[in-house]
């Protein structure tokens, strides 16, 4: 890295829980259907071991936002949830103002165990609704049903001022008019925040080794523009490829790994990035629960360790901050990779050329075409 970071960006804190009720079959998530009690305890005591034991890592430095994903969190009892948000905030300083976000299954849902989430200080729920049409949910492998997903999101919005609902397209069998109505019950209830995903087949999924039918391309393609429609009808604002939130509600958790900001990850197969003054690492957790369970809080816990090579930079950075539709500031370049600019100058001279992205003095942004072939517009950054 020429010259180093100045200062650190900022460091959100990443949690891991592995466990679900079924395996979705869409899913490449590192989660593990539960059999059995729910190791609660000694997954906690887990997760305190490897938090202490990478302290020093991050030793003095601020975190800005919380993310307790999976995996199903809220399989978690309210009071696990506590102690875990308590430990973290004894062992980190963790300002009163920190967004702390837990991620919860509908199949899930309790009046009271929502309540106590908020109480331990959960201030933002992201819900797994994916669709609120049963045909769907059960091509998709979802434990809830419709009722549940109505039920879930109402009293969700009535206790947490942020709420994120996540929501797919291109399911199978699924047609233009089943979006729109998707789109139509989530925006009844003027979430703050919603995810948005096209359904793609990722390897080693029970969907991939059984492909079944999906919405073809085009069709696919007016879906998007229909939710990209829709949403900036009601007043939601685009702002990531699959992010939309009502103004002043983002994801800030999100939006830090997109501009490239440190994350401290702990849990079964958590990643981190950290950065330091002379280089920028990458880690991941050992994936299975049981082996974690065992290894969390010694050297053996990490599965990986690789430092982040100056040739690589320039493609990694650009593979977050070109996800942002407004695209991102010419200085954080730097800021975030101790790297000057011209580091990735031919490559963004042949993404300006084919008309993928625009820059100005100060800003570079993806352009429509961009954002619609973004991963020819990251090909152009491959060392």
């Amino acid at each position: 890295m020429i010259g180093g970071l100045a200062t650190p960006p900022p460091l959100a804190l990443y949690v891991h829980i592995p466990w679900c009720v079924r395996k979705c079959p869409y899913c490449d998530f590192n989660s593990h259907p539960l059999h059995g009690a729910l190791p609660e305890a000694a997954y906690l005591a887990a997760l305190e071991r490897d938090l202490t034991a990478a302290l020093p890592l991050v030793w003095g430095r601020e975190v800005t936002s919380v993310f307790i994903g999976g995996g199903t969190p809220s399989l978690f009892s309210a009071e696990a949830i506590d102690r875990l948000l308590t430990f973290a905030r004894t062992l980190l300083p963790v300002p009163p103002w920190a967004e702390i976000t837990l991620e919860a299954n509908p199949g899930t849902f309790e009046v009271a165990r929502f309540q106590g989430y908020r109480e331990a200080g959960v201030n933002r729920l992201s819900l797994g609704i994916q669709s609120f049409n049963p045909r769907h949910l059960q091509a998709l492998g979802r434990i809830h049903d419709a009722a549940k997903a109505h039920a879930a999101v109402e009293t969700a919005v009535q206790l947490f001022d942020r709420v994120n609902l996540d929501l797919m397209y291109a399911l199978p069998g699924q047609t233009l008019d089943e979006v729109a109505a998707d789109l139509t019950a989530a925006l009844d209830y003027r979430p703050a925040h919603l995810s948005v995903y096209h359904l793609t087949l990722e390897p080693n999924t029970a969907f991939a080794a059984h492909p079944p039918r999906l919405p073809d391309e085009d069709l696919a393609a007016d879906m998007q523009a229909l939710v990209e429609a829709t949403l900036g009808a009601a007043g939601y604002e685009h702002y990531e490829t699959s992010a939309y939130a009502l103004p002043g509600r983002r994801c800030h958790h999100n939006l830090n790994y997109w501009q490239f900001g440190d994350y401290l990850g702990i849990g079964a197969g958590a990643h981190s990035k950290l950065s330091f003054h002379d280089r920028i690492e990458r880690q991941a957790r050992v994936k299975h629960p049981r082996q974690y369970l065992e290894l969390a809080g010694t050297p053996q816990a990490l599965a990986a360790m690789r430092r982040v090579e100056r040739h690589d930079l320039p493609f990694e950075f650009m593979m977050n901050a070109l996800r942002l539709n407004a695209g991102f500031a010419k200085e954080l370049f730097t800021a975030r990779t101790g790297l000057p600019l011209s580091a990735a100058g031919k490559a963004l001279a042949e993404a300006e050329a084919q008309g993928l992205l625009t820059q100005d003095a100060t800003h570079i942004r993806p352009t429509e075409r961009g954002r619609r072939y973004l991963n020819e517009l990251l090909q152009l950054f491959l060392d």
